[in-house]
């Protein structure tokens, strides 16, 4: 392959690199009006009186919209296909208020002081109720999160609002109750994992307008274009054909913009004036009225024979999904899906448990969407159980993990591709795995080495779908259409890399324009690590469709059969060396007499969603006085398939990494005892910096997925799943105590050094 493979450059790199102007900021109308939220101050309160008349009077401000002004259809802001699975819990504004961020009135203003001005000029009287802050007493609590009545679900998924159950899920194989009697060892343990913050660059954005046919033309930075047109037509009461919605460049997701969360605020208020409105979170809104990872309760067990044969993973798993339920019950399905499958010897998995509703920020998708969860879960207790066996942890999953060609038990589908036991075989070796485990004391400090492995998936099976075009332009150029996202990922260079590699071209004859609802074809969006495994197909297949008009085309000028052309890409060759250049043969067909443009489309769907799998090896050292952890040298061997762009593959994995690190050492959302976020700035909320980070080596154990464009399977969410669980492994083989909660800071391991 001439393309595929290659470490092509990104194609709006240097634009992005020298500062252009190509996000939604940049773009927004001069005159547009600045819209704010005023949010809740209280975790759970109704609102018993709004007086916004003075607000209204300050010269500048061009309307103040609280409950009383919206349409009252309940919704869900959770950026999945229709009919989406999580509930509609929202209004755009309601009389009860669920935590502290909750958008209670909407002001827009000639810009943002006068905004300002007029969101301190709202007088609200509030009841202040009692708010359910503990995930593990929210089941049956006293206070009820969502006391409505019209909630309104389009599955049954077990959700029970008078009890605070956004979702219940049960997946049982075997008879786990036998399986785990019979074995000879049992390990048992609970685990915690925090709520986590995006921390995305580019916060929340969004503006809107009226075109000349008075059509709701959205632009956003969001990860799901479509879904976001869904959505406001179902909010606003309005049909889908009067809105438009455009994405441009966008400064980073990680999921939290699989979620749409500011674009209804200034359509709202476009339509209230008729006049462009821009909103722009804070920092601080990004932080306290927007979304993060689930925070999560799962009790694990795990039996095995004397040999280390895995008979049975009982996972019982609590989940807070905050004031609303977007992405709740799926975020919990995938915390079992993601992480179960990976040893199918065992002759009975059970996932089980509840997603619940508080009166705290709503979590969301974030990067792993609940397989990051399960994974330090599921392997933090492989680990524990190697110890309880005493055989190495790397040779007990080289004897549990499930292999290409073999059944997963909990889904009962072939595994087509896999290279984890070569990934596990080179980290092991790269880290120096023999010489080093499982500790080595050097006085005051001691160092010692950790590992986990872990799966994810590429796209949603059987669910969702890309489209794509490709069209031949007039000069020999190709104009490549797509609906998805490039959240600086390089999904736009790596799909460009599909086209051109099979039109046999170079890159810069390549166009992408992505997204824009009016011009793209459909595309789900940029979520569940889709782009390259989905979408890529959906290019391939459009790429190749258009290959084969061409040369049907030339055939006829030629007056040859198809199979009798060649094409090289550039020049096309029939019978007795006649030949037409592509640039002669696009123009023929756009402006010529030919009179027809020349497109490939295509759709795409796979009734599977294969994983990546990547082995995660730690090594860190630890102070004996102050507990601090220190993480020394992080290796991910990474099986994504064919590595379509190494470059842009390793910046992913390195990326996502560094986000798993955060999770396991530093990063923690925190509320107050009212229900406060505590942790609502840069300052407060502490993500890792480069310095923070020891070495993180990044390499490849490619295999071939037969259902993948070239054999390729995804990377973007993969990549954050093993740091957990392998630093806390190696934490626990440095001090000899587990650690069952995340972050690992110095306290917590220094109390659990002198217990």
């Amino acid at each position: 392959m001439k393309l595929v493979g290659k470490g092509v450059p990104k194609i709006d790199g240097l634009a992005i690199a020298t500062g252009k102007p190509l996000y939604t900021e940049d773009l927004a109308p001069a005159n547009a009006l600045v819209v704010k939220i005023l949010h809740s101050p209280h975790a759970s309160a109704r609102i018993k009186a709004i007086d916004t008349a003075v607000a209204e009077g300050v010269e500048g401000v061009a309307c103040v919209l609280t409950h009383k002004d919206v349409p009252k259809v309940r919704f869900t802001l959770a950026g999945q296909t229709y009919p989406e699975p999580s509930p509609y819990d929202r209004l755009i504004l309601e009389d009860l208020v669920r935590y502290v961020g909750d958008e209670v009135a909407i002001v827009a203003a000639v810009d943002e002081r006068t905004a300002q001005r007029a969101l301190e000029l709202i007088k609200v009287d509030y009841e202040v109720l009692t708010p359910v802050l503990d995930f593990e007493q929210a089941i049956g609590h006293p206070s009820v999160v969502h006391p409505e009545t019209d909630l309104h679900c389009n599955f049954d998924i077990g959700h029970d609002r008078l009890r605070n159950i956004a979702a219940t899920h049960k997946v049982e194989v075997g008879d786990i109750a036998a399986e785990l009697a019979a074995s000879d060892v049992v390990v048992e343990e609970t685990y915690y994992t925090q709520a986590q913050a995006q921390a995305m660059m580019e916060t929340y954005r969004a503006f809107s307008y009226l075109d000349h046919a008075g059509r709701l033309v959205v632009v956003s930075s969001t990860q799901i274009p479509f879904h976001v047109r869904r959505h406001l037509a179902r909010a606003l009461e309005l049909p889908a054909s009067r809105i438009r919605v455009i994405k441009p460049r966008i400064g980073g997701g990680f999921g939290g913009k699989q979620t749409a969360v500011v674009e209804i605020f200034a359509a709202i208020v476009t339509l209230r004036t008729g006049r462009p409105a821009k909103i722009v979170y804070e920092r601080k809104e990004t932080f306290t009225a927007t979304n993060s990872r689930h925070a999560m309760r799962l009790k694990v067990r795990l039996g095995a024979d004397r040999g280390g044969l895995i008979r049975a993973i009982d996972v019982q798993c609590l989940s807070d999904t905050g004031a609303y339920g977007e992405h709740a019950p799926t975020v919990f399905s995938v915390a079992g899906e993601k992480s179960l499958p990976l040893y199918n010897k065992a002759r009975a998995v059970r996932y089980a448990g509840h997603a619940v509703y508080t009166n705290k920020l709503p979590a969301g998708a974030m990067r792993g969407y609940g397989a990051t969860q399960g994974c330090f879960a599921v392997e933090s207790a492989v680990n524990k159980l190697a110890d309880a066996l005493g055989i190495d942890p790397c040779e007990l999953r080289r004897k549990n993990i499930i292999r290409a060609g073999e059944i997963d038990i909990y889904h009962n589908r072939i595994l087509g591709s896999s290279s984890l036991d070569r990934c596990i075989e080179r980290g092991r070796e790269l880290i120096g795995w023999l010489d080093k485990y499982p500790r080595r004391d050097l006085g005051g400090k001691v160092r010692a080495v950790g590992m986990a492995v872990t799966m994810q998936g590429s796209g949603i099976a059987g669910i969702d779908t890309a489209s794509a075009e490709v069209r031949l332009n007039d000069d020999g150029n190709y104009t490549l259409l797509l609906g998805s996202t490039d959240m600086g990922t390089g999904s736009d260079t790596i799909l460009a890399q599909m086209a051109a590699e099979v039109l046999e071209t170079s890159m810069d004859t390549i166009i992408v324009h992505a997204a824009d609802t009016d011009v793209s074809p459909f595309d789900t969006g940029s979520y569940a690590s889709s782009t390259a495994y989905v979408t890529g197909m959906a290019v391939v297949k459009a790429a190749g469709e258009l290959r084969e008009k061409i040369i049907v085309a030339a055939a006829a000028l030629m007056n040859a059969a198809p199979a009798e052309v060649t094409f090289d890409g550039s020049i096309l060759t029939g019978p007795a060396g006649a030949t037409i250049t592509l640039a002669e043969l696009a123009q023929r067909s756009v402006v010529g007499p030919d009179r027809r443009q020349l497109s490939g489309y295509a759709s795409h769907g796979s009734p599977v969603s294969p994983p990546p799998f990547v082995a995660g090896f730690a090594e860190v050292e630890i102070d004996k006085e102050t507990g601090k952890v220190e993480l020394l040298d992080y290796i991910a061997v990474i099986d994504c398939g064919t590595v379509v762009n190494p470059n842009l593959a390793r910046i992913q994995a390195e990326g996502g990494l560094v986000q798993g690190i955060g999770l396991a050492l530093y990063e923690d959302v925190k509320y107050d005892e009212r229900g406060a976020l505590q942790t609502n700035s840069f300052m407060t909320y502490k993500i890792p910096s480069r310095k923070d980070i020891g070495t993180v080596r990044v390499f490849f154990e490619e295999s071939y997925e037969p259902t993948g464009p070239f054999g390729a399977k995804s990377i973007g969410e993969v990549v954050n799943n093993t740091p957990a669980p392998a630093i806390v492994h190696a934490v626990r083989n440095a001090i000899g105590a587990w650690l069952t909660r995340l972050p690992l800071t110095p306290e917590k391991v220094y109390a659990a050094m002198v217990k």
